[in-house]
């Protein structure tokens, strides 16, 4: 279960939304929301759909209905205002005394909404719960209009800058209590989350939306976005591993002791000339605790995967792949997006290229698929069944081919082999003695179009690149032209950009693309 689901019924899905995470994002650019999150996660949220907003800063309670009969009839109680809705807020400067009653026209003016006569109207109710902290009920839905009125009456929020809060780490609004009637039973329902306004905001957004009973590896600070521009930690089982491109600060060391249930701490040298060092000299050292022996392993979706700090630039799994190999593992691309239409678990295949330790294959075969892994390295691969056997699963019964992936494209096309799934996530850059230099993207294009032979019809074929200088929207171009110039139909698409705990922000933009095809 997530740690933000708060209640699930036939009609509702409630959940407690971090802040930091937009309601909904549609933007390559802009990274996941929580409604598309959500709604592409498990088949059974496909439905979804969206009742109300809050904003990005904006943390706290939010419904979005299941069913057409629960999308009218919240909508209609929204549209009403027959829905209570309370707020919370902490401000630093002084609110007067007894209930405040704002009303005003709200207007957009640039990046931000301010009161004027012409505005929509808009009507908040406040009262001070304690020192510094204020209950707020709007009673209409405006645009930021609880900070603006707010503002207005001269305790803007804390952390709330652009309307003239003192900077916090967070803005300090939450959404506390949701009452409503139940759209089927018409029963009177009441939601609450407390808010927490002196946590750590970055935290708590990876708190809520990873359920760490199944999943022990992610990414706890990713630079810029979370306030720690060229620093990345991420927790790996009860290993901190930390990447900057310089020893680590005074500052930096005080956050790694702050977190908790850490037995040791590792921390690596990034080096852009990856390729002149040896992987001694990339791989990342002890700072502080228990050193480790050998291979340890950590947990992602409910599996298992070998990991370890001795092995240069990677430790064996790349963690901002997990939500698509969750989707191998739930046979669940999006909503209406089925991973193989018509066929059954047990009954399909995948191909795995440039398969590194194989963590898309295990991903599959232990949702019954057989599993080709086809990379140049055989460390690797071993590497890879190592992963079969941690899950119960028998390598024996699928393939692990070594070489060049071009050429076994190749050979494959002249045996007529064909797959129900390909999966493509290719390294920036490789190079083999067979092919050349292979450039993602110049050569993109060209792995795609020796893909699509093998690609069943209405076969799903997944294209993922992390070429950080690559736009997205050129990335999707280069594949889609491919599928066309081979002849091919594309019937459904699923864009994916990285999970949530590599929050993206100007200062540090998207790098991981990735899509999902589905091609008659």
């Amino acid at each position: 279960m997530l740690p933000c689901l708060i209640h699930e019924d036939e009609h509702l899905l409630v959940v407690n939304k971090p802040a930091g995470l937009n309601t909904h994002a549609p933007s390559p650019h802009a990274g996941e929301g929580l409604y598309d999150w959500l709604k592409h996660r498990e088949p059974r949220w496909g439905s979804l759909a969206i009742i109300h907003r809050l904003d990005k800063e904006t943390s706290g309670v939010m419904v979005f209905g299941k069913t057409p009969l629960a999308n009218r009839a919240l909508t209609a109680q929204f549209a009403a205002r027959s829905v209570h809705k309370v707020y919370q807020l902490h401000t630093d400067r002084a609110v007067p005394a007894g209930e405040q009653v704002v009303k005003s026209g709200i207007v957009r003016a640039g990046d931000r909404y301010v009161g004027s006569a012409d505005g929509e109207p808009a009507e908040t109710r406040f009262r001070q719960l304690a020192d510094g902290l204020v209950e707020a009920q709007p009673l209409t839905g405006r645009t930021h209009q609880i900070r603006v009125h707010a503002a207005e009456r001269g305790f803007p929020i804390l952390g709330d800058t652009l309307y003239g809060g003192s900077p916090w780490p967070r803005v300090c609004l939450h959404a506390a209590e949701l009452r409503l009637e139940h759209p089927a039973s018409g029963a009177a329902m009441s939601f609450a989350a407390p808010a927490d306004f002196d946590g750590d905001a970055r935290q708590m957004l990876r708190t809520a939306l990873i359920d760490t009973g199944s999943t022990d590896a992610y990414r706890l600070i990713h630079g810029a976005s979370d306030e720690w521009p060229g620093w990345y930690l991420d927790r790996l089982g009860e290993l901190l591993l930390s990447q900057s491109a310089a020893e680590l600060s005074a500052d930096a060391l005080k956050r790694l002791a702050d977190v908790p249930g850490a037995r040791a701490v590792y921390h690596k040298i990034l080096n852009r000339q990856v390729r002149r060092t040896t992987p001694e000299e990339s791989s990342p050292q002890l700072v502080s605790g228990e050193p480790l022996a050998g291979p340890f392993t950590i947990l992602e979706n409910g599996l298992r995967f070998e990991m370890s700090v001795g092995e240069g630039y990677s430790t064996g799994l790349f963690l901002d792949q997990r939500d698509n190999r969750r989707r191998l593992v739930t046979g669940h691309v999006a909503a209406a997006f089925p991973l193989r239409e018509g066929v059954t678990d047990g009954d399909f295949s995948v191909l795995n290229t440039f398969a590194y330790t194989c963590g898309f294959s295990v991903c599959a075969a232990q949702r019954g698929a057989h599993t080709t892994s086809l990379d140049l390295s055989k460390k690797y691969l071993a590497w890879g069944q190592r992963n079969f056997l941690l899950n119960g699963l028998d390598p024996s019964r699928h393939d692990f081919i070594y070489g060049d992936v071009f050429d076994w494209l190749r050979r494959f096309a002249k045996k007529s082999r064909l797959f129900d799934v390909i999966v493509l996530d290719p390294p920036t850059f490789s190079q083999s003695k067979a092919q050349g230099m292979f450039r993602a993207t110049q050569d993109y294009g060209r792995l795609v179009a020796l893909a699509l032979p093998l690609l069943k019809p209405k076969g799903v074929l997944f294209a993922s690149s992390n070429a950080a200088n690559w736009p997205p929207e050129a990335f999707i171009a280069s594949v889609e032209a491919a599928v066309h110039a081979g002849g091919r139909h594309i019937l459904q698409r699923h864009y994916v950009p990285q999970p949530p705990d590599f929050p993206l922000s100007r200062a540090e933009p998207a790098f991981l693309k990735s899509v999902w095809l589905q091609i008659a």
